[in-house]
């Protein structure tokens, strides 16, 4: 590309001559003290920066550090755990040949594992994430303030339990029926069993003992938990709809459904494609504290629908001492994961204009 001195000099009709173009003495001047402004703007808002040191300390020891253990997917396993990944000798990519392509038992369990992790989150973003736009629907039409407050609380609560307090709570809702003990059947299980859903064998085995109900209790206990919190963004979202949008659907005959379908749907609709992004860029992360406090760990056969990824990895990572393979089987389980959100990302921009980035 060639430059010309008109680029940065403009021609003076009263002297004669060029003198430097106002607009790029400006550029240059700003140039020149970047970093200086930079450092007075930090100066000046130094409590907000200040703020941003815990969260960058969690980022770097959480989240950066602990990408140095990924070496492990192509190193030698060593089964004692003492050595170090980088005193471990490379094997490529044997780990991922093991799992993937391997035939034996292991190779049979990651993939059982991963079958477990897609349906339970494909069942949650089926069933889980329309809740929290309809509980957002719902606060919307409460008028009183009071009200409205209670049933939020109530529906936020949930979520401010610890994993092991929900899980021992669902447990006890669904526990067997023990005749020797006479110890009765968690009042969930009984509801079930009045109503005929259950059989009073199922009961007695309990719930949670019988993989084929571990998938609905997984889910049922996770919309529970997180719709009324996750109903925040999008409830955020519609109480900044304005009002004259309402008055102009009413003008028109609109009635409450009416006004939902083409008002608030189209107007919080950028924020539902944002929010269901992320839960895609989500779909595989399925974490094992829950899994793991739910399962009868005992009994092998919940494996079938309980086991995922995160708890195969514990499973033969820590417990096992294959911390190659539990490194490999998470960094795929994690690859996949952000090819959805490269995809899901790449559908709604084109499909909607609306997209994460």
């Amino acid at each position: 590309m060639q430059l010309n001195a008109s680029d940065y000099l403009i021609f003076d009709k009263d002297t004669g001559t060029y003198i430097e173009n106002p607009e790029q003495a400006v550029r240059d001047d700003v140039e020149k003290h970047h970093w200086l402004n930079v450092g007075r703007t930090i100066i000046k808002d130094w409590r907000l920066y200040l703020m941003l040191v815990p969260m960058i300390a969690v980022f770097l020891l959480w989240r950066y550090a602990p990408m140095y253990e990924l070496l492990a997917c192509f190193k030698i396993d060593d089964p004692t755990g003492v050595t170090p990944v980088a005193d471990l000798s490379y094997r490529g990519f044997t780990n991922f040949q093991t799992l993937l392509l391997g035939g034996d038992a292991l190779s049979i369990s990651f993939w059982r594992a991963f079958r477990n992790t897609f349906l339970l989150s494909f069942y949650g973003l089926l069933f889980g994430f329309p809740m929290p736009i309809i509980v957002a629907l719902f606060f919307n039409e409460i008028r009183s303030n009071i009200a409205r407050s209670i049933y939020q609380v109530i529906t936020y609560l949930p979520k401010f339990i610890s994993t092991v307090v929900m899980t021992s709570l669902i447990i006890m809702l669904v526990a067997p029926w023990d005749p020797t003990t006479q110890k009765e059947a968690g009042i969930v299980s009984q509801f079930l069993n009045q109503l005929g859903l259950i059989s009073d064998e199922a009961m007695k085995n309990g719930l949670l003992r019988d993989p084929t109900f571990f998938r609905a209790i997984y889910q049922i206990s996770g919309i529970w938990e997180g719709a009324g919190y996750d109903s925040i963004v999008f409830f955020a979202a519609i109480i900044a709809i304005s009002p004259t949008s309402y008055e102009a659907a009413q003008i028109d005959g609109a009635g409450k459904m009416a006004q939902m379908k083409y008002v608030v749907l189209p107007s919080i609709l950028s924020t539902i494609v944002i929010m269901l992004i992320t839960r895609i860029g989500s779909l595989l992360s399925v974490g094992y504290e829950k899994v793991l406090l739910l399962y009868d760990q005992g009994t092998d056969v919940m494996y079938t629908t309980a086991d995922v990824v995160s708890t195969f990895a514990q499973r033969n990572g820590i417990l096992g001492g294959l911390q190659g393979l539990a490194s490999a089987a998470e960094m795929m389980n994690n690859v996949v994961g952000m090819l959805l959100v490269i995809g899901a990302n790449t559908i709604a921009r084109k499909a909607s204009n609306v997209s994460l980035y």
